[in-house]
């Protein structure tokens, strides 16, 4: 993997903290109730060289593109453009915020680049065309291959002043890719971009998932035969390989420490126990005659939701992790595994099978009231919030019946696949909000 590179980020303009406030015009919980129109006119390239108006062409195309992959946003089609800020100006003296309201628009971003020896600077703002003021203005300057991570940058920033969050800018997607031919882990940033092979052992490998910190992916491969489990620090390449007699298998971190659950089965039955990051086991958590696998844990890492047999069939259960009290929590339907707690909120996606296929399901942890996300479009699994709580990716065969990865609202709507790879791409699992090698 690849160590984060230097970008120098500079505040341009100090706002008020008071003033950034009254800004929560983006729902987080209802996203598709109220898209945001926002409009991105290209930037302006400085000095009019070729290499800036290239960048500010795929600079302004980037931030649009990203913006709109969170379903916050709606992108105003640049022929619709009254004015072109690329050509007059980019601060709000030389912008006519009437002509921007004119068109449909809430907010303006702008910005401006600056190219030269194979460094490149931008400067990039955000209006409130309706207020006509700015709200965000920021500098930075990198490396010409840095564009990508100043655009990102500057999305957290826009996110975070209108939404209280910063998003998912900075987040990768491990997932499992039978494209090389055998089961390999890969991850990709979190619109699918520049997806890379993490394991390269010509076995098979599943389950990844992220550390708090999202610099260790823990995942179960069967490169010395049986079912073992390997914790790796992506970006030092080290780490530990936990191989106890039987299965080691469905690892996940518990929310900000250096700690994971895992199903084992070196004492017969399969039940979940605790470990450290480096590989030791320190308790128990389950115990019951019932298979208990894929732990999952609350935002506060004092609950964990998981999958029982003690029941009769796959059931979500709820344990509290101070007390050992465990309630079931899926009453509705015969088969539900894959829980994946919201990492803001009361609530876990999970995998029901109904009418001989699997679907998405959010179920409240507080009510027990359930509602299908998907339904009608082929099997539907392994679902896996986002850092924000906002979105959901999972694997669908809604296409030629082949697993693919897809990303869809929190509520359900707008589904996209992820990304184009050979092969089967299954078991999407989202990273905190920075990742490993960003």
């Amino acid at each position: 993997m690849v160590k984060r590179s230097l970008l120098v980020v500079a505040l341009m303009v100090c706002l008020p903290a008071t003033l950034f406030a009254q800004y929560d015009y983006v729902r987080i919980s209802n996203p598709f109730l109220h898209k945001i129109p926002i409009a991105v006119p290209l930037f302006k390239p400085i000095s009019g060289t070729e290499p800036e108006a290239m960048a500010a062409q795929s600079g302004a195309d980037l931030l649009a593109a990203t913006l709109e992959f969170t379903r916050y946003f709606n992108l105003i089609n640049r022929a619709a453009f009254l004015e072109r800020p690329d050509r007059t100006g980019v601060t709000l003296a030389d912008i006519h915020c009437k002509n921007w309201r004119d068109i449909g628009a809430e907010f303006l971003i702008t910005g401006g680049v600056t190219v030269a020896g194979g460094m490149v600077e931008m400067e990039l703002r955000l209006f409130d065309v309706f207020k006509e003021r700015m709200v965000l203005g920021k500098k930075y300057k990198g490396k010409s291959e840095d564009q990508r991570k100043m655009i990102h940058r500057f999305c957290v920033e826009v996110m975070e002043q209108l939404t209280g969050t910063p998003g998912i800018f900075e987040s990768k997607i491990a997932f499992v890719s039978t494209g090389d031919g055998s089961k390999e882990i890969y991850a990709c940033e979190f619109d699918g971009y520049n997806p890379q092979r993490i394991t390269r052992n010509n076995s098979i490998n599943l389950s990844p998932a992220w550390s708090s910190d999202g610099q260790w992916l823990a995942y179960t491969s069967y490169r010395k035969g049986g079912p073992d489990l390997y914790i790796t620090n992506l970006t030092e390449n080290r780490g530990t390989v936990f191989s106890k007699e039987g299965i080691n298998i469905s690892p996940s971190w518990v929310p900000g420490q250096f700690m994971l659950a895992a199903t084992l089965s070196f004492e017969g039955d399969q039940e979940i126990y605790l470990l450290t990051g480096s590989g030791t086991v320190v308790r128990r958590l389950t115990r019951s005659w019932g298979i208990d696998v894929s732990p999952t844990f609350s935002p506060d890492g004092k609950r964990m939701a998981f999958v029982s047999g003690r029941a009769g069939s796959p059931q979500i259960f709820v344990m509290d992790m101070g007390s050992g009290r465990t309630q079931r929590l899926t009453f509705e339907g015969g088969y539900n595994t894959n829980p994946s707690w919201n990492p803001v909120n009361e609530t876990i996606v999970y995998c029901a099978m109904t009418g001989g296929v699997f679907n998405i399901h959010v179920i409240d942890v507080k009510t027990g009231a359930s509602v299908a996300l998907t339904a009608d479009q082929g099997d539907n699994e392994s679902p896996s919030w986002s850092p924000d709580g906002s979105l959901i990716a999972f694997s669908s065969t809604r296409e030629a019946g082949v697993p693919r990865i897809y990303v869809m609202t929190a509520a359900g709507t707008d589904p996209r696949r992820l990304l184009i790879l050979p092969g089967e791409q299954t078991g999407p699992k989202w990273s905190p909000a920075v990742a490993a090698g960003r």
